[in-house]
């Protein structure tokens, strides 16, 4: 099935001398304008592959597998993740630097595309995607695990940092569902309306 959707792409030299025929920017952009308009399990690679106007091979070097395009080049985003939390004033207490951290991690330009919010919600409310979804979370709580084992000077895997990376991603998950069901919205509202409940919580 034919449909408009179409990305214009320059082609580009890389750095190594080989012309590049799309982006990861132009991939993901008429990726989310079929999931939009079909539905994510309805969109097959192919189709996203003529979208851009690149073979499908080609489409692979880019990205594994279609469930991978929402989560846009995560390895990058987990290095600037660990960038942001090793950049926090070491005086800053643990648990209010894991918060800042998060915060500034979902700190995304307005005019992003596709927009945070347009990930987060095919992310989170795509039941095709649960099972890779985890594999992503495991990866993220990793990233928070280490940060926090670093501060402690323990092992990742103790359990200490394990359970700072689960408590962490299960709040960020609980703010991204209540921030997706209120446009005109921040993230980091919902995030510090989460800490402020746990922190009452805390006190009962």
């Amino acid at each position: 099935m034919q449909t408009g959707v179409r990305v214009s792409v320059s082609t580009r030299r890389s750095s190594v001398g080989r012309p590049e025929a799309t982006s990861h920017a132009a991939i993901e952009e008429a990726a989310f304008a079929l999931f939009a308009e079909r539905g994510f399990e309805a969109t097959t690679i192919d189709d996203i592959a003529r979208a851009v106007g690149v073979s499908r091979r080609t489409l692979f070097r880019y990205y594994p597998s279609k469930n991978d395009i929402p989560w846009g080049q995560f390895d990058r985003t987990l290095d600037h993740f660990r960038g942001l939390l090793a950049e926090l004033p070491v005086e800053l207490p643990l648990r209010e630097a894991v918060h800042r951290g998060v915060i500034a991690f979902n700190d995304f330009p307005d005019d992003a595309q596709p927009s945070h919010r347009d990930r987060m919600r095919l992310i989170l409310q795509t039941p095709a995607l649960e099972a890779h979804s985890v594999l992503r979370y495991g990866q993220w709580r990793q990233v928070i695990a280490e940060f926090v084992a670093d501060r402690l000077g323990m092992g990742p895997e103790e359990p200490l940092p394990v359970v700072v990376g689960q408590v962490a991603l299960a709040k960020a998950l609980a703010a991204y569902s209540s921030w997706l069901r209120e446009p005109g919205t921040t993230i980091a509202e919902h995030l510090q309306s989460i800490a402020t409940a746990l922190d009452e919580f805390d006190r009962l």
